[in-house]
C-alpha cells in the first residue's frame, strides 16, 4: 500500500479537527456555566422545579443519631405570661390559644426525657425590677404592642423577675436538678451563662421546645446553630399566636440540608427514647 506524506499544514489541520482550540474550549464552557446557572436560579419553577429543598432523612437523622447523655432538652419560656389570659401574650393581643396547646406535648417530652437522663433546661424571659436590663426599644416596643414591660397586670408587673406572671406554668414546673435559666433577651444564649453549662456538660444535641416559635424558639435556635450545636424543634411542642409566621418559621428549618436543624414531632422523640 502506497504511503501518504503529511506536510507540516495538514497535522495543524488535524489537530485543530480533533482537539479544540483553547478560544473554543472557553467560548462552549461559558455556554454551559450560564446554562447551569439559569437552572440555578430558575430553582423551583417550571421544569426546573426541585422535589424539596427540605433535609434527606434517608441519609441524615438528627434524632436517630444522637446520644441522650450529650443531649439536652430546652423548654422555652413556658410562663404565665406567655400562657394564661391574665398575661403579657395575651395583653399585648396574641391568641394564647396554639400557646397553652404546647402544655401537654412538653409534659410528655419532660416525663420522656427525664427517664431518659437527658440534660433538662428550662428558660425565663423576664427583667430585673428595676428594669435595668431591658433595652430602651424593648420598652418602648412593648409600650406600643399595649403590654408595657414593667406595668402592673393581673399577675403582676409584666415580665418583671419575681412576679407571679414570670413563674412557670404548674405542670410544666422544674425539678430540682433541673436547670432554670433567666433570660432578659430572646435567645437563651444573650447574657446568660447556658453556653457555659452546656459546654461543661458537653451537650452536643438541643432539642428545642416552647414559645412563641418565631421569636424566643428561634432565637435561641439560631445562636445554637451558630454555636455548632445539632438542634431538634419539635413542631407540635412549640407555637405561635399567628399560623403563619408558625408555618413560616418551621419551614426554613430543614432548608439547604437542615441549615438550622432538624424538624421531629412529640410522638417521634418519644419513640425515639422508649423504643
Amino acid at each position: 500500500m502506497a504511503s501518504k506524506e503529511h506536510d507540516g499544514s495538514s497535522l495543524v489541520a488535524n489537530a485543530s479537527e480533533d482537539h479544540p482550540s483553547r478560544r473554543e474550549v472557553l467560548v462552549r464552557g461559558s455556554k454551559v456555566m450560564a446554562g447551569i446557572g439559569i437552572v440555578a436560579l430558575l430553582g423551583n419553577v417550571g421544569p426546573f422545579r426541585r422535589e424539596s429543598y427540605g433535609m434527606d432523612r434517608s441519609t441524615m437523622s438528627l434524632l436517630d443519631s444522637l446520644t441522650p447523655a450529650r443531649t439536652a432538652l430546652l423548654v422555652i419560656d413556658m410562663q404565665r405570661d406567655f400562657l394564661l389570659p391574665e398575661g403579657y401574650a395575651a395583653q399585648a393581643g396574641l391568641d394564647i390559644t396554639p400557646l397553652a396547646a404546647t402544655i401537654r406535648p412538653i409534659e410528655t417530652l419532660l416525663a420522656v426525657a427525664r427517664k431518659a437522663g437527658l440534660l433538662i433546661v428550662h428558660t425565663r424571659e423576664g427583667h430585673l425590677p428595676d428594669l435595668s436590663d431591658c433595652p430602651p426599644y424593648k420598652l418602648e416596643r412593648s409600650r406600643r404592642a399595649g403590654a408595657e414591660i414593667g406595668s402592673k397586670g393581673p399577675l403582676g408587673r409584666l415580665l418583671v423577675r419575681g412576679e407571679v406572671g414570670h413563674d412557670f406554668v404548674d405542670p410544666l414546673r422544674p425539678l430540682k436538678s433541673e436547670i432554670v435559666i433567666d433570660k432578659p433577651g430572646y435567645s437563651a444564649f444573650a447574657h446568660t451563662g447556658l453556653q457555659q453549662m452546656l459546654a461543661k456538660r458537653g451537650i452536643e444535641t438541643l432539642i428545642l421546645t416552647g414559645v412563641t416559635t418565631e421569636v424566643c424558639v428561634s432565637s435561641t435556635l439560631r445562636a445554637a446553630i451558630d454555636l455548632g450545636y445539632r438542634c431538634i424543634t419539635v413542631s407540635d411542642a412549640c407555637a405561635s399566636g399567628n399560623p403563619d409566621l408558625q408555618k413560616a418559621s418551621l419551614a426554613m428549618i430543614p432548608v439547604e440540608g437542615g441549615i438550622f436543624g432538624e424538624l421531629a414531632t412529640t410522638p417521634e422523640v418519644v419513640e425515639r427514647f422508649t423504643s
